[in-house]
């Protein structure tokens, strides 16, 4: 018998052996022996003795360590230790036998002793004296032996009380208790630390969800564009998920404000003119966690109202193209960038190349967290935009973070002052959003239906009482929070037709044209509209209400105009 208990988080391991032993009250005593198997036999019995175990282990189908040895006018037959009783009735001399672990010439194994209990207590009135065969399958040279085994006669008491027991192994300091290995100070840090830090979501899968699948979480490969209060934020929860590739890119360096809101980041970061930022956040990540495969790239995101020169037309196309192969290659793009129009580049390559897009932005005390929706060639995507917060939206008729707006992405920063070009958020808005927006890309993975998983919604507050779909529950479309009331909505929207970024006019064009389609996009503010018919849609609706987004909230707030 063994008890063990592993202490996981610190390499400990404790271990404490039992070899039970039944110590009758009367004294067993041995008459002869113990002699070799060949003192005992002849080598013909010997050779039959051999064939007749490999027959018996054969016939029964599993290990028996315990028999008995019929001696008969044909010879020797082992049978199984329950048929003693019948043998013995039959007049046969019965011989018993067991598997000897034990390999020292002159002394049979520990086990015999509770044999030779068992057959006192039901055999010890009929038997005085009984003849045992220590049974030793052994290869010397490379040859099977069984010469080695042992023969004795022993003299049996009968008893019917149950006899007490021993046999638990003492200690190092010779008392009864468990040993203690510890393997941590022998073992590789990092290979500690990998172990260790996915115990948590181990545990819950264990204790509650056992349908939880970290691989498919572990194995999704997180593009991070943006490594400021979100990036940060977004790149150390998803590593408390078990996620192990992530890319930063920022084209920001560190300076001495950011540290106090931005995880990843210190003071000595700050110093020289500041570190590259996604440089510094991906080498944050693997001091905290060396398993991690992080990356840092410092790229500009080229943007449409922000026109490109003859000058920087080819810094811009090998930027494009970086980005564009750094979409492919992930699985999961995280949009966490400070203005709108940033957000259109990364968000119709997604759309293009069908991925995950989870994307968040701040206000002052508002936010929002999205999906978007991944179309198909099946998708059935109805005419003009539509906003429910009551309606289930499948996933791939789900709206981009553009498809609810009228109006191409600008030059959000033109025409303002430098304070008013700086996100201005609550502290505790980013951290909200982050651990918003990482679990809404775990709530994906872990659907059934992946990045297709219809929108849920807060309704009536009828997600309190409906069915869920997902192990971890609601996989919303958009979240909405008003940290001034303490209040979030879960809407869903469709995709728009005249959508400036995941449309299809706008996605095929940008598969048809590529860098040139960009460049007009990026060179005139109207290119877009244009293409998708949205100027026509205001010269049609110009007496009527629209709506349209508010520059004032970045977190993409709607207002009347």
């Amino acid at each position: 018998m063994l008890l063990t208990f592993a202490d996981l988080k610190k390499y400990i391991y404790y271990y404490w052996f039992a070899f039970p032993c039944l110590c009758p009250s009367q004294e067993i005593t041995i008459v002869t022996g113990p002699v070799q198997l060949n003192q005992k036999f002849t080598s013909s019995q010997v050779t039959q003795l051999q064939t007749e175990y490999d027959k018996f282990q054969q016939k029964n189908g599993q290990y028996v360590g315990y028999f008995i040895i019929q001696e008969t006018k044909d010879g020797l037959t082992m049978e199984h230790i329950n048929k003693t009783n019948s043998c013995l009735q039959n007049g046969s001399k019965v011989v018993f036998g067991f598997c000897d672990p034990c390999s020292v010439d002159a002394y049979p194994g520990w086990t015999l002793r509770n044999y030779l209990a068992l057959i006192s207590y039901h055999w010890g009135k009929s038997l005085s004296e009984v003849d045992i065969v220590c049974f030793r399958d052994r290869s010397k040279d490379g040859i099977r032996d069984i010469s080695c085994s042992l023969v004795l006669t022993v003299k049996v008491p009968s008893f019917t009380d149950v006899p007490k027991c021993v046999g638990w192994e003492k200690n190092e300091r010779s008392k009864l208790g468990p040993r203690m290995v510890n393997l941590s100070a022998s073992m590789d840090p990092t290979r500690l630390a990998e172990s260790a830090v996915d115990l948590n979501l181990k545990l819950m899968r264990w204790r509650l969800l056992p349908e939880l699948s970290l691989d498919k979480i572990s194995q999704t490969k997180c593009l991070l564009l943006g490594a400021g209060t979100l990036g940060c934020n977004v790149a150390r929860c998803l590593m408390g998920w078990g996620v192990r590739h992530l890319t930063l890119v920022d084209n920001g360096r560190v300076s001495y404000s950011n540290p106090v809101r931005q995880s990843l980041f210190v003071f000595e970061d700050c110093m020289n003119g500041g570190r590259l930022k996604a440089e510094a956040a991906a080498e944050s990540l693997k001091k905290i966690f060396p398993g991690v495969n992080a990356t840092g790239l410092n790229i500009s995101l080229p943007m449409p109202g922000h026109p490109v020169s003859d000058g920087a037309l080819e810094m811009v196309k090998s930027d494009v193209q970086k980005l564009d192969d750094l979409v492919q290659s992930h699985d999961a793009i995280f949009l966490l960038l400070d203005t709108r129009e940033s957000r259109w580049l990364p968000t119709l390559m997604a759309a293009a190349k069908q991925k995950i897009v989870i994307c968040s932005a701040l206000g002052f005390d508002t936010f929002l967290v999205m999906r978007h929706g991944i179309k198909t060639e099946n998708s059935e995507i109805p005419s003009g935009a539509s906003l429910s917060s009551h309606m289930i939206i499948p996933g791939d008729q789900l709206g981009c973070y553009f498809c609810n707006d009228v109006v191409a992405p600008g030059n959000s920063t033109k025409d303002r002052t430098l304070d008013q070009q700086c996100t201005v958020s609550r502290p505790g808005m980013s951290y909200l959003a982050s651990a918003l927006a990482a679990e809404l890309l775990i709530s994906v993975l872990q659907h059934q239906d992946g990045a297709k998983a219809p929108a849920d919604t807060s309704a009536k507050d009828e997600h309190l009482t409906q069915e869920l779909s997902c192990s971890l529950g609601l996989v919303p479309h958009q979240i909405r929070c008003f940290l001034s009331r303490f209040h979030q909505v879960l809407p869903a929207s469709r995709m728009f037709d005249k959508c400036t970024a995941c449309s299809k006019t706008v996605v095929d064009s940008y598969k048809k044209e590529g860098f040139e389609f960009l460049l007009k996009a990026f060179n005139d503010p109207g290119y877009l509209e244009n293409l998708t018919g949205l100027t026509q849609m205001h010269m049609d609706t110009l007496d009527a209400e629209v709506w349209d987004f508010s520059d004032d909230e970045e977190c993409s707030s709607m207002e009347m105009s």
